[in-house]
């Protein structure tokens, strides 16, 4: 008996196959869902045209705000509750909106990409992942890696599954950038059967915007991808950093989990494992209330008492909030930390890029963290500095050793390139 989801799938690579050179550019629609917001960005591929953007997101009464830029205009509404299907349902109606001249039918999507937080112990080398049954089942199983993120994924496949049945879906997963890390830089410092047997391993995240934002600053500071030496901070509410060397991932902070590593909006980050034992032991602490400690509890938001925004906070600090500040160093002195460990661990560096909601677009930030790596020939203008937030620039002064960079974070156009890429070999000659 034939999968109707496997049919769908059939269905969907016998109309790529068959399309006639009229229809040789891709439309792709890139997802983004996430535990309290659905990102989207519909390109036309590969000329890489943003044909539409928007999000719809949870606001604080749990009602849905959904913002839409399309034709330079932005475009707002409010919808009561907050749902996958709504939403989505929403999105896929505006794009055929004759109005907004995205698309003229639904037929006309080729391909919904979207981004997958963790492929765990399958060791995900695959740019990009054709979603079938198998696959859904397998991301089920790996719910508990990534709670925050996974239930959040699964919905969205299966809301697109439902709303267009016959359209390919594929996904790129945050981990797959990392499966070049080293067995020295992935391993941990447990009998190694846990490792064989179970695939208890860093894994790293973030990789579709590490991967974009170490391509981007190659091309803004003419640097070759192929012999460089970058660390890539990428800085939100979550955050990690990558050492990237000749276009390849080494080393990441984050790890099985996206609770290691740098200090977060509520994540701890970097924590001795036997402070969760003795919390379990002297406290009585369960699991699921360790679970929220590290995950929801701490951070910015543990540390300052304020707020898990690092704008929040940082105001908090400029009146002279004593906790705020010390959060705010923490989160800094941190990210100064993974900077110099994987400069050393690359044998140097060539470029440090700032990307993310933090990393764009906080002066203080970048300031802070690049201060004190001079001796590394991190040198960075504080007028630049100053005066350029959320838009890619060069910061660092003129003759420095590193170019300084901001790119500003784009995981749904490099999603959208690994999926158009992934057509492309599937049947050569499509852009030609």
């Amino acid at each position: 008996m034939v999968n109707r989801m496997d049919l769908s799938i059939f269905k969907g690579f016998t109309r790529l196959f068959f399309q006639t050179k009229v229809f040789l550019p891709m439309n792709i629609l890139v997802l983004n869902c996430g535990s309290s917001s659905i990102k989207f960005q519909l390109f036309k591929m590969p000329d890489e045209v943003l044909l539409t953007q928007g999000k719809a997101e949870k606001n604080e009464s749990g009602n849905t705000r959904f913002l839409m830029k399309v034709s330079g205009k932005n475009r707002k509404f409010q919808f009561t509750g907050f749902s996958y299907q709504q939403n989505l349902n929403r999105i896929l109606q505006e794009l055929v909106r004759p109005s907004n001249n995205c698309l003229h039918a639904l037929n006309e999507l080729d391909v919904v990409g979207h981004r997958l937080i963790h492929s765990g112990d399958k060791n995900e080398t695959k740019n990009v992942t054709v979603i079938t049954p198998e696959v859904i089942a397998y991301m089920e199983s790996c719910t508990l890696l990534a709670p925050l993120h996974y239930p959040a994924n699964l919905e969205g496949i299966r809301t697109i599954g439902k709303l267009l049945p016959e359209v390919i879906q594929a996904g790129v997963f945050d981990t797959a950038f990392h499966t070049t890390l080293p067995p020295r830089a992935f391993l941990y410092g447990i009998p190694l059967h846990w490792y064989l047997n179970h695939g208890i391993r860093r894994h790293g995240f973030h990789g579709t915007s590490h991967k974009y934002a170490v391509q981007q600053t190659c091309k803004i500071a003419g640097l070759p991808l192929e012999n460089s030496k970058i660390v890539s901070c990428h800085l939100g509410n979550g955050a990690s950093l990558a050492a990237v060397k000749n276009g390849q991932s080494v080393d990441t902070s984050m790890g099985l989990t996206p609770v290691e590593g740098l200090l977060m909006g509520t994540r701890c980050g970097d924590i001795d494992a036997g402070v969760l034992v003795y919390l379990h032991e002297n406290f009585n602490l369960s699991v699921s209330e360790i679970q929220k400690l590290v995950n929801n509890e701490g951070g910015l938001l543990g540390l300052s008492g304020i707020s898990s925004d690092f704008r929040a906070v940082e105001e908090a600090a400029r009146k002279k909030h004593k906790a705020a500040q010390t959060a705010l160093d923490v989160y800094c002195y941190r990210v100064k930390k993974y900077i110099g460990a994987y400069a050393a661990a690359m044998g140097g560096i060539d470029a440090l890029v700032f990307t993310g909601g933090v990393g764009e677009n906080s002066v203080y930030a970048r300031a802070e963290i690049c201060s004190g790596l001079e001796f590394l020939g991190i040198r960075i203008s504080q007028n630049l500095n100053a005066e350029n937030n959320g838009s890619e620039t060069v910061l660092n002064q003129p003759g420095a050793k590193v170019k300084i960079v901001i790119v500003p974070a784009n995981e749904e156009l490099m999603i959208a390139r690994e999926v158009a890429g992934w057509i492309k070999n599937k049947r050569p000659g499509i852009f030609q």
